[in-house]
């Protein structure tokens, strides 16, 4: 008959965390939050608070959520410009897109409103963790913020904000009012994509956001579709 006592207990394996998230110049309420969703997906977080330019310069990270104030730029500067993080999924925690749109030459990739709230928290990680984990070919659009220019036929301008992009078109936020079926002309710049002209279409229309399908006919496209794959591949 086999002992009952004095067996060892089965150890549980400690499952390895895929990535890692640098938190920068965050409240503790944040930064409990956002361990905790970022957690469930296998990435661990990092605090990041003295010399956090320095240390995204040398050390690498998969993610950095910043809090967006004074010092934001130059930490932002240090994470795109150093070799090992210049496509890490970079986050913005604090005011709205107009604020963000700021920032917009280091690329921004979401942002987290304040005060943060869970739902909407977990929403996010959820929605570009893999990315973060590198399962890019999963992921056919980038998530991305950047200052867009609209021009329709009859001359309207008007300056949106990008949501996300894909080879064949873009999410925007805007409050004007663009309908479903205009004709637009676009122009926009992504990190190392020098600022590029395109034609489209607005092909659906939501409050306070609209998506334009890029033109096939339109060459200019492919600028973008290579930026892409060399986004994702990189």
């Amino acid at each position: 008959m086999e002992k009952a006592f004095g067996t060892a207990p089965a150890r549980i394996p400690i499952k390895k965390a895929a990535a890692r998230a640098a938190l920068v110049d965050l409240k503790e309420s944040s930064r409990a939050l956002l361990t905790e969703c970022f957690r469930q997906f296998g990435i661990e977080t990092v605090l990041v608070s003295a010399s956090a330019a320095e240390r995204l310069r040398q050390e690498k990270f998969e993610a950095c959520v910043i809090r967006l104030g004074p010092d934001a730029e130059a930490v932002m500067e240090a994470a795109r410009t150093s070799p090992s993080n210049s496509r890490m999924v970079l986050y913005g925690l604090g005011g709205n897109a107009q604020e963000a749109m700021r920032y917009s030459k280091f690329g921004i990739n979401a942002m987290f409103q304040e005060p943060l709230e869970r739902p909407a928290t977990l929403k996010l990680v959820r929605a570009t963790h893999m990315l973060v984990l590198h399962e890019f070919r999963r992921y056919a659009r980038i998530p991305i913020m950047t200052e867009v220019n609209v021009v329709s036929p009859d001359g309207q301008r008007i300056v949106a904000s990008s949501l996300e992009v894909s080879s064949g078109g873009m999410s925007l936020k805007s409050s004007e009012d663009v309908p479903s079926g205009t004709n637009v002309e676009i122009s926009f710049s992504l990190l190392t994509l020098p600022r590029v002209n395109l034609r489209g279409v607005v092909s659906w229309r939501k409050t306070k956001s609209f998506g334009v399908r890029f033109d096939p006919a339109d060459d200019r496209r492919q600028k973008v579709k290579t930026w892409i794959d060399t986004y994702l591949e990189g």
